[in-house]
């Protein structure tokens, strides 16, 4: 399949043009035509491009990719040497963020649901934060047991210890959201990031606050949209597991 046919398919299917955001969605390094394999990842580290070229790919399909707002424009550095071994080894990089974290089907926030075994949705169109109401309540600790089993990790939890029956969500670096779960009516909202005053935050808003890690949250994406493309266009597909503790 031609490069461009399908990072203009990844568009559309993700509704690229609805979102603002800190990046450029889609196609971001072209460094050849045709395309037999993807691999897929959540960022386009060096060690990612590395088991990409192991495996020869074509083409490199992640949710953190380059060129983000405020951030130096020269290839040079470590942003040159990625691009570098990208050009060398022919393989274009896709990149979806935001797209990809709100997508009802293959997004990462529709994906930590169904892993946690959430029935939820946005809490209004457009937004970032989904939210779920369970049949019976929960603990805090058996919350957290939860996330543990989905994601392989432990998360960090804040906040006061109540039952829960309102769960609010949403993937990566959004610890700010906790305000909008709290005025929405929520009593426990899971996101990847922690920051300094999301402690004294999830006290005084009275909601039990869990850091799953940014990546941990985040994986979900990138290898729905890589599983889709495999399926409908007969391309080759490897999801790649990096470990990252944050």
């Amino acid at each position: 399949m031609n490069i461009r046919e399908l990072a203009s398919w990844c568009d559309d299917y993700l509704a690229v043009e609805r979102f603002s955001d800190y990046c450029p969605n889609g196609l971001q390094v072209e460094a050849g035509e045709q395309v037999q394999v993807v691999v897929s990842g959540v960022t386009a580290s060096l060690a990612l491009i590395e088991a990409a070229i192991e495996r020869e790919a074509d083409v490199l399909l992640v949710h953190h990719g380059y060129f983000w707002k405020n951030e130096p424009a020269p290839l040079t550095g470590i942003k040159g040497r990625r691009v570098r071994a990208l050009m060398r080894h022919g393989i274009s990089l896709l990149a979806y963020h935001l797209p990809l974290d709100a997508h009802p089907e293959v997004g990462n926030n529709a994906g930590l649901g169904r892993a946690l075994g959430f029935h939820g949705a946005p809490l209004e169109e457009g937004s970032l934060v989904w939210g779920a109401t369970l049949d019976q309540p929960l603990e805090g600790a058996t919350l957290a047991d939860q996330v543990a089993a989905a994601l392989g990790r432990e998360p960090l939890r804040l906040g006061p210890e109540r039952p829960i029956r309102r769960i609010a969500w949403c993937t990566g670096a959004a610890q700010g959201a906790l305000i909008e779960a709290a005025e929405a009516g929520f009593d426990a909202f899971i996101s990847g990031e922690v920051s300094e005053q999301t402690y004294h935050l999830a006290h005084e808003l009275g909601v039990l606050y869990l850091a799953a890690g940014h990546h941990a949250t985040e994986t979900f994406g990138v290898r729905g949209l890589g599983e889709v493309l495999a399926e409908r266009f007969g391309l080759r597909h490897y999801y790649v597991e990096l470990d990252n503790p944050v």
